[in-house]
């Protein structure tokens, strides 16, 4: 009993840190996205989102944008994981360190180098250098979930499947790419997340000329004012009520397919 006891102290600091730096948060965007300057309730910051079409449109298109880099860190990272976890490649550490070591740089000095990359080749900047800086700086978080998983996957099945008379086509599609499916779920949420709410990027890669729905939050708390502040947290509300139907939906969809 008192094991137990114990136990349950162990938790109180991540309950802290939770209610500090996730539940207050989330509490004070809702407050702010429902009130007007004054206090009072409202919910014209909303129709005023819906009212401007400048900003639906921003919303949208920075969907596409997450959309697109998902699928770009998806179609290059399942092929790097599937070579790292599959051990008949025999593939040396290095290039899981390879993918490892930018990470270890903060992301904006990597944008930056990557602005000065484009410079050095006489490159524009613009949406072709905001996808491949994307894609730079999130495609590890595509590969390593869907590593992890490969790596643990039992290699009996693949084994089992072959000596069915499984070709080797056949053994990726009914074997090896349904059992990587919660990695692939992983790296997508872990790559869309993010991407749907940057703004440090695409202002540094396009000069301020695409404006994605992070910029648009950003300028609404940095403008000043209050009643900027209650418009950029009535976004900031509705990115995160979009982005956690997506998880919601697709997390159903990953266990129905485990099932």
């Amino acid at each position: 009993m008192r094991i137990t006891q114990n136990r349950r102290s162990w938790a109180w600091p991540y309950v802290l840190f939770m209610v500090l730096l996730v539940v207050l948060p989330l509490l004070l965007i809702g407050y702010y996205a429902f009130t007007d300057p004054q206090g009072g309730f409202t919910l014209r910051n909303f129709l005023q989102f819906f009212h401007k079409q400048e900003a639906i449109n921003t919303f949208i298109y920075s969907l596409a944008i997450a959309l697109i880099t998902t699928i770009i860190c998806l179609l290059l990272g399942y092929p790097a994981a599937y070579i790292m976890a599959m051990r008949s490649f025999r593939t040396p550490a290095v290039m899981a360190i390879l993918f490892i070591l930018p990470m270890w740089i903060n992301f904006l000095l990597r944008t930056i180098a990557t602005v000065e990359l484009f410079h050095m080749f006489g490159l524009p900047l613009g949406e072709g250098a905001l996808l491949f800086g994307m894609v730079y700086d999130f495609l590890p978080f595509m590969i390593y979930p869907i590593y992890n998983t490969l790596q643990k996957m039992d290699l009996s099945l693949i084994e089992a499947a072959k000596d069915l008379g499984a070709r080797p086509k056949e053994v990726f599609t009914k074997v090896i790419l349904p059992l990587s499916v919660p990695g692939i779920y992983s790296g997508i949420v872990m790559v869309f997340m993010p991407t749907v709410s940057t703004f440090a990027i695409s202002e540094l890669l396009t000069h301020n000329k695409i404006t994605l729905f992070g910029s648009l939050i950003q300028r609404s708390f940095g403008e000043g004012g209050i009643a900027m502040w209650n418009y950029g947290a009535a976004l900031s509300l509705i990115m995160l009520i979009i982005i956690g139907m997506t998880s919601f939906f697709g997390n159903n969809d990953t266990e129905d397919i485990n099932r």
